[in-house]
This record gives C-alpha cells, sequence and structure tokens, in this order.
C-alpha cells in the first residue's frame, strides 16, 4: 500500500455537470441521440473539467463523474443480475420534481427510505435480484482510462461501498438466488475486488469509496427500517466494515479513501446524527488512509469522535457546503480546523467539500461560478494553515 497521501486539499467526486452535458443526456435518454454523440459529450465535459481543476491548484483531479447520472452507477451500471431498470435522464429529472414538491410541502420526504420500494436503476432504489450478479463492464475502470490520458496530475476514481449496495438490496425478495446477506455480499466483494485490482493494474494511484450507507448506523429511521426488515444493526455494520477491508486487501501503491455523508439532495437531508456512535467501528476499523468526513452542519455533531482516529490516517473535513450556494470564508474554515485539531494532530486533517458538487443529475442550488469559489477559499484556507 502506498504511503499515506499528504495532500491538504481534497473533492469527494463529483462537479455539476454543465448545460451543454444535461441536454445531452436528456436527448439520449429520449433516443435523439446517438451513443457516439453521448460519449463525445462526456469526453468534451470530462477534459473541460479537469483542466479547470488544475487551473484552480487541485493536486488530485476526478472526471467529476460526468460518465454517470449518479455516483452509484459506478456499481450498479457495470453489472448484470439486478431486477431493475436502466439509469436515464428521464427518472432522475421525475426525482428531482419529486424532492422539490416535498420541500414545498415542507414534508422531510428527502429521507428515501420510504420511496426505494419504486422500479428504477439499482442501488438508487431498493431492487431485488434475478439471478447472481456478474460483471460486464468495469465503468471505473473506462473513466480511468480517459480522464489519466487528458490529466497532467494523479486521477482519483471512485465506488460505491459494499454497504450501501446491500442496503439498497431486496434481499426477502431474492432468497431463491441468496439464501442471506452475507451470500449477496461475498459476491459484490468479489466484484468490486476485480473492478479496484483492474483500476490499480491500469495506473489508478488513489480509490475513493463512498460509503454514505454509514449513516444509517446513526440515523434513528435508519435503524428501525433495518429492525423491520429483520435485519440486526450491529450485523450489517460489522459485515460492511469487513467487506470494505476485502476490497481493499493487499493493494500495492494505492492510496485509499472512505467518504461517509448524511445525503446530498437538493434539500439536504437524508439522515442524522452524529459520529459518536460508530467512530470506535468505523474509524479504527476500515484499513482506508484518508476519511473523508462530512462536516458542514450541526447534524454531523461535534469534532470530539476524531480522538479515535488512529495515527497513519488523515481526516477530510467536509467543511464546505455542496448544498448551499453561500461561500464560505477562510477565517471561518480556518477556526473550525482548530476546533478539530484540538481533538486529531493537524497534520492529520485536510479540508475538502463535504459531499460531490453533483452526486446526482438533480439540479444543485449552487451555479458553476458557486463551485469554483469554493475551491478557491478551501485552496487558500490549507495555505494559511498548512503553508
Amino acid at each position: 500500500m502506498a504511503a499515506i497521501p499528504t495532500w491538504r486539499v481534497d473533492v469527494v467526486g463529483s462537479f455539476l455537470r454543465p448545460e451543454p452535458l444535461k441536454e445531452a443526456y436528456r436527448r439520449h435518454g429520449l433516443g435523439d441521440l446517438p451513443d457516439e454523440e453521448m460519449r463525445q459529450a462526456q469526453d468534451e465535459a470530462v477534459r473541460d473539467v479537469i483542466a479547470k481543476q488544475e487551473a484552480h491548484g487541485m493536486p488530485v483531479v476526478t472526471d467529476g463523474e460526468f460518465r454517470r447520472l449518479n455516483f452509484q452507477d459506478s456499481f450498479g451500471d457495470s453489472v448484470e443480475g439486478f431486477a431493475a431498470k436502466p439509469a436515464t435522464y428521464q427518472f432522475y429529472a421525475g426525482r428531482a420534481v419529486q424532492e422539490e414538491r416535498s420541500l414545498e410541502a415542507a414534508r422531510p420526504a428527502q429521507r428515501w427510505e420510504s420511496g426505494l420500494t419504486e422500479e428504477g436503476p439499482a442501488i438508487v432504489a431498493r431492487r431485488p435480484v434475478r439471478e447472481r450478479l456478474r460483471l460486464v463492464r468495469n465503468r471505473p475502470l473506462a473513466e480511468y482510462r480517459f480522464a489519466s490520458r487528458v490529466a497532467t496530475r494523479p486521477v482519483k476514481v471512485t465506488l460505491v461501498s459494499p454497504d450501501r449496495i446491500s442496503q439498497r438490496f431486496a434481499w426477502e425478495e431474492s432468497t431463491s438466488v441468496y439464501p442471506d446477506l452475507d451470500a449477496f455480499v461475498d459476491d459484490v466483494v468479489a466484484i468490486e475486488r476485480r473492478m479496484v485490482g483492474e483500476l490499480v493494474a491500469a495506473g489508478c494511484s488513489y480509490v475513493q469509496i463512498d460509503g454514505p450507507g454509514y449513516t444509517a448506523y446513526v440515523d434513528p429511521p435508519s435503524l428501525a427500517g433495518m429492525r423491520a426488515r429483520g435485519e440486526d444493526p450491529a450485523a450489517n455494520l460489522a459485515r460492511s466494515i469487513r467487506a470494505d477491508n476485502a476490497i481493499i486487501a493487499g493493494l500495492p501503491d494505492t492510496s485509499l479513501g472512505m467518504h461517509l455523508c448524511r445525503g446530498n439532495t437538493p434539500a439536504g437531508w437524508h439522515r442524522e446524527g452524529t459520529y459518536d456512535a460508530i467512530a470506535e467501528q468505523v474509524f479504527a476499523g476500515l484499513d482506508h488512509q484518508r476519511l473523508l468526513l462530512e462536516y458542514d452542519t450541526e447534524r454531523a455533531g461535534g469534532f470530539e469522535p476524531l480522538r479515535l482516529v488512529p495515527s497513519g490516517k488523515i481526516v477530510v473535513l467536509g467543511l464546505i457546503s455542496t448544498k448551499v450556494a453561500r461561500i464560505e470564508t477562510v477565517d471561518e474554515l480556518k477556526r473550525r480546523i482548530e476546533e478539530a485539531s484540538r481533538f486529531l494532530a493537524i497534520d492529520q486533517l485536510a479540508l475538502g467539500p463535504q459531499c460531490g458538487f453533483g452526486s446526482s443529475l438533480a439540479q444543485r442550488p449552487l451555479t458553476e461560478d458557486d463551485q469554483w469559489r469554493k475551491l478557491d477559499v478551501m485552496q487558500e484556507t490549507a495555505r494559511q494553515v498548512w503553508g
């Protein structure tokens, strides 16, 4: 495994999709744009977002996740076996409308647990399987190969965690294929380990796992949902940590990250609960070197759990919001970093957004200009704190 990277700034993965790219996805979803023209639109957008990241001084870049409609497509669009619909622009556009209506009615419907039984793409919706999962295309590998050809800096690639995949698997409807969750997760681990292994073999030196499912273990409604399905949350958590570690075990010369958050819908609300109840198991139990943690709102709680982060790991403080347009100030970010340093040494800290700027195709309440201004403030803060 590579030495822990000391980058003091990081991004989670996705960036806001430019309007021409969204229009291409809309037309492609209607069947009005051929596959080759869709790829050309993606290529152009990826070249542009990488050039902008480099111009803004990012030490490691991503392709913006512009070849995905949702961050979970890293797995859902790489495998077959789910009883699910393909991801389309039209599906996500409709979902965004539902969210807006829920907001207008002041209902906390952004807790998508209640709507996960809809027919939709795998992982995005809670779907059963028709047959055992099998890898048919390594989407993240294809993303990396193109991005690494146009970037002059290291390229990070993201994959969704087995924890989220298992939480979005309707196991009770799939017992003829998988007798239990353990058997399902075993297949997920084997597939993702192959995907990551192929990335490393292709030269990718930074792989990040997106594990938003981990915050389910501090969120009362999510815990109640597990118990209602006959699941033991403690067993689920232990299984997920083992699975995430198995995916990355023994990888040479690779920097490894894990991202945790509580939701990134336009409402910015999916779960709540502090890290305290899971910090010892997750922070110490995961083998990943960089922990990218949401800390932009009070619902994440205080920095006290950081005292349980082992030496040899870096915590990327997600203090910059991707949910609101307001630009953070250097002074407020420095103040919060100082607060965090009371519980974890300053040389084990870094700074980043709390989530991706464009986790899904749904419109965010930010402009592209807001996005880049936030990264500039992040860079200046890091220079003043770490030099």
